[in-house]
């Protein structure tokens, strides 16, 4: 194939060598406090040894909605939410509750041909719903009114999801070409230069007729902008290839799944009768899935074990995690969603995680007639607000807290849950920078802010990182409820929602409106309460609120 060199040096060379010189703060300034350490963290170090050192709690049952978590992680297996009332392994429903062997959770995207991975779009999805009934049409003006408005909308879908997977295989190609072109190139000046280590000054050096030599020299002194170290070619492109083919398979998933309107793991896998949004019945016990990287994360932003020597410590002590696997490498859809509500309201859990979102709805009633069902039986629902620096405000985000047909008596219709709190995500750095750049926001919409960027916590098999999203953001909130519902049992739902909003640090700094360079706006115009969450506030006005939760005594033997 004849390279177009002009094309490849368009690209962003080097992903990887661009972290080198990254500041990263400490790995646990998430659990600091901004007057003491300088981080503007939640205060919950700071929290533990001053107000919980000697109170007694209680355990809390967290759901985490997600991709799966290893319940066997070292710093995680103590705190996984058993289901005492089912026998592991004997294929029965010991405790009649619809799933058999539910030991750790349910995962709601499985079934007996294996577990969904990657996954299509909503937008993908409601395309090739209405692809069969409109795509032959011909004159619009021949359609009935409400199937004009439900044309409109396909044409929108359409757009879209062609767009996208003709920019996924633009975007394939060129990254193809790309990977040629470095591989052939890097390797053509290591044979000019006869030598298996480049070094910056004999690479600047060069002089050549070749094209490939000096394309070769081009790419490795855009590298060196960033670093003089010397480098051996056969490490040097190995890592550059790792790079490369993970973005190959990122366009690749785009186009043989995200935005394939041919796929559904629907027939392929999960087997269910997915027109049925009523069905609850389905699914397999694989708490972890093909992939639990993101769920291990946020559980263990919750729940991992504290103080014992291993990784970083969770932000909530007395706390069991349940894995309710309902968000594959792709949109979660509806059905799962609302499902996974259920299962968790009705195994114990009194608070539920979400860190997942997306631009789209198949059946919003569906989700919010669960959401419904966790308010009314006092569960606190948390929400990643989504990575899409988009104000919430003005554009779509599900799941979210309005319902589309308000509940109760004409006259007090409750048009949204009061038992959910939708959260932004925070950054590390001071000032200006504070707010993370991809964090979504909105003073209607987006409850509050916490940390989000560079979250150290645990991984799958025994493995733990820095991860960063508003997925991050929403499992802190989780974690601070769990605290003031372990330590605070008589609170309630909506108790617990006031006091943490109520008790946010206010911050009075102009910041970088999320993406955007430059442009400021106050903090306080980014969320409903223009603050930052803080355990240590939270548990001080906990501490002088009255439960309106009663505990029932448990009976004594005379």
């Amino acid at each position: 194939m004849r390279l177009k060199i002009a094309t490849v040096l368009s690209l962003s060379f080097l992903f990887v060598f661009t972290a080198y010189g990254q500041f990263a703060p400490p790995e646990n300034w998430f659990h600091m406090d901004k007057t003491v350490d300088g981080y503007q963290g939640v205060s919950s170090d700071k929290a533990y040894n001053e107000l919980l050192k000697d109170r007694p709690s209680v355990p809390v049952i967290v759901a985490i909605l997600d991709s799966g978590i290893d319940v066997e992680h070292q710093d995680l297996e103590d705190n996984i939410w058993v289901n005492v009332d089912e026998i592991p392994g004997n294929g029965i429903d010991d405790d009649k509750n619809g799933y058999i062997d539910d030991i750790h959770g349910w995962n709601f995207i499985g079934g007996a041909k294996g577990d969904v991975n990657h996954e299509t779009y909503e937008v993908t999805r409601l395309y090739a719903k209405l692809k069969p009934k409109y795509d032959q049409i011909e004159d619009a003006m021949q359609l009935s009114k409400d199937d004009k408005k439900e044309y409109s909308k396909y044409l929108k879908y359409k757009e879209e999801v062609e767009g996208k997977r003709e920019s996924a295989q633009a975007s394939l190609d060129q990254v193809l070409q790309a990977k040629e072109a470095y591989n052939l190139s890097i390797t053509a000046l290591a044979t000019h230069l006869d030598s298996k280590i480049l070094t910056k000054e004999s690479v600047n050096n060069v002089s050549s007729d070749d094209q490939l030599v000096m394309l070769g020299k081009n790419i490795m002194m855009d590298i060196y902008q960033s670093t003089d170290e010397d480098f051996q070619i056969d490490s040097l492109l190995e890592v550059i290839n790792a790079d490369l083919d993970q973005e190959i398979d990122a366009q690749s998933v785009k186009l043989n799944y995200a935005y394939n309107p041919d796929y559904d793991s629907r027939k392929e896998i999960v087997g269910d009768n997915y027109a049925n949004s009523q069905e609850m019945y389905y699914g397999n016990n694989h708490y972890e899935g093909p992939d639990a990287l993101h769920g291990t994360h946020v559980g263990g932003i919750v729940g991992a074990l504290r103080n014992n020597g291993l990784g970083g410590n969770g932000i909530a002590k007395n706390v069991q995690l349940m894995s309710v696997r309902c968000v594959p490498d792709g949109d979660e859809r509806d059905k799962d969603v609302a499902n996974a509500i259920r299962y968790a309201v009705d195994n114990g859990a009194s608070i539920i995680n979400m860190s997942f979102g997306k631009g789209h709805s198949w059946d919003k009633e569906v989700v919010d007639d669960a959401i419904k069902y966790a308010a009314k039986n006092d569960v606190l629902l948390v929400h990643a607000a989504g990575n899409g620096s988009q104000d919430n405000d003005s554009a779509e985000n599900y799941p979210n807290d309005k319902y589309d047909k308000p509940s109760g008596w004409w006259f007090w219709k409750k048009k949204h849950c009061e038992t959910w709190i939708e959260v932004g995500a925070l950054s590390f750095m001071p000032k200006e920078g504070m707010v993370a750049p991809f964090s979504n926001y909105g003073q209607n919409n987006v409850d509050l802010f916490s940390p989000g960027m560079q979250i150290y916590a645990t991984l799958p098999d025994d493995n733990y990182a820095r991860l960063q999203g508003t997925s991050m953001a929403s499992p802190i909130v989780a974690g601070m409820a769990a605290v003031l519902r372990s330590y605070f049992p008589t609170l309630k739902a909506k108790q617990v929602k006031e006091i943490l909003e109520s008790t946010t640090i206010k911050i009075d700094q102009m910041v970088t409106k999320p993406g955007t360079t430059d442009e400021l706006v106050p903090f306080s115009s980014l969320s409903k309460t223009g603050g930052v969450v803080n355990l240590y506030n939270a548990i001080k006005k906990a501490s002088v609120t009255k439960g309106k939760k009663k505990i029932k005594k448990k009976k004594t033997s005379a």
